[in-house]
């Protein structure tokens, strides 16, 4: 046996004791975890946020307190990272439950810190009062909705956080423009000089020169968010819930897939629900990244196929996998523009 490589029952046991060990973390409160920034790979990530606030000529250092997902309270200069990311085996119980983390490496985290210090730099001194920033950016009061409607090629808003997430709303909108301006890497005004978001750039540009060095307006708090709830219930809060999705696409799948495998092919055959469920998260990210339609939704169609395509009994010839893969992916990106731009699947 190759050394180092374990045996069939040491990665059984492994699995086992995983699982004991996963489901005695579901059960037990968050807060009662022990988890902290201090000592965690987020600590080193958070000093590089504030290094860059430093660098970039402000002195705010909002703080930073674990959440049960990322974002800041409305109106409060502090940022929630999740708690998750302050321990591994969370980080995979996360990745497990959701199918994905959202936000995974040191270069993601560090963007969407950049995000939510937008945000924190937006309370800190109150610059959605302003007539000024109603007029670059829109109206604050606008209504917050999670099923806005992006256009992928706009060139009003910066692209910073996947899904277009600057369309979502006034306030999103300044956070994602602040994270391009805040990152050391984007170039701003050399890539985006041509852009109708270029205004924004220059505003955020002006107000960070103007506030850097002034005390915020709203005092800066040692926030700490309330995580008194197992690890079971959060999940039963923000786990995916299921989409109802209408059976119109039968026909459509009988098309894109092998209504049957050749007699004896069966074991070299892909049976479809299976191929579907192997590029199930793929599937979900690219098409929710590209539409912006929410990735519950798309996720609801993607498990829609993979249920029917079991009850139709339908088949992938291996030698045409790829193209039966792009053919699903076209097929699902245009149910989703309809989906999000039309109010159905189906235009009837």
């Amino acid at each position: 046996m190759p050394l180092g490589k374990k045996t069939h029952f040491e990665v059984s046991e492994a699995a086992e004791d995983w699982t004991v060990e996963r489901q005695g973390l579901l059960e037990k409160k968050i807060s009662e975890m022990g988890l902290k920034l201090e000592g965690s790979p987020l600590e080193k990530i958070v000093l590089q946020l504030y290094d860059e606030l430093q660098s970039a000529g402000l002195e705010l250092k909002p703080p930073v307190f674990l959440a049960d997902e990322w974002g800041c309270p409305e109106g409060v200069p502090a940022i929630g990272i999740p708690f998750f990311l302050a321990d591994e085996r969370l980080s995979r119980i996360e990745e497990e439950m959701m199918e994905m983390i959202e936000a995974k490496t040191e270069k993601e985290i560090l963007s969407y810190l950049r995000h939510e210090a937008g945000h924190a730099f937006n309370y800190a001194y109150r610059l959605y009062e302003t007539e000024e920033w109603h007029d670059v950016f829109g109206p604050y009061s606008r209504p917050y909705r999670d099923d806005y409607q992006p256009n992928p090629f706009s060139r009003n808003y910066v692209r910073h956080i996947p899904g277009w997430y600057a369309q979502k709303h006034p306030d999103e909108d300044f956070a994602e423009t602040f994270a391009v301006w805040l990152s050391p890497d984007s170039n701003w005004r050399e890539y985006y000089k041509e852009w109708g978001c270029y205004k924004k750039l220059l505003y955020v540009d002006r107000a960070a020169k103007k506030l850097g060095k002034s005390r915020p307006k709203v005092a800066v708090p040692d926030y700490v968010e309330d995580l008194s709830y197992s690890l079971a219930e959060h999940y039963q809060r923000f786990g995916h819930q299921p989409v109802k999705v209408p059976a119109y696409f039968d026909g459509d799948l009988k098309d894109i897939f092998e209504q049957k495998a050749p007699k004896g092919k069966e074991s070299e055959w892909l049976a479809a629900d299976k191929f579907l469920t192997r590029h199930r998260r793929t599937l979900v990210w690219k098409i929710n990244y590209w539409t912006g339609l929410n990735d519950a939704v798309v996720r609801g169609l993607v498990n829609h196929f993979i249920e029917r395509t079991k009850s139709l009994n339908l088949w992938v010839d291996p030698r045409k996998s790829t193209d039966v893969l792009l053919e699903i992916v076209a097929y699902a990106t245009t149910l989703a523009m309809n989906k999000l731009y039309k109010g159905d699947f189906v235009i009837k």
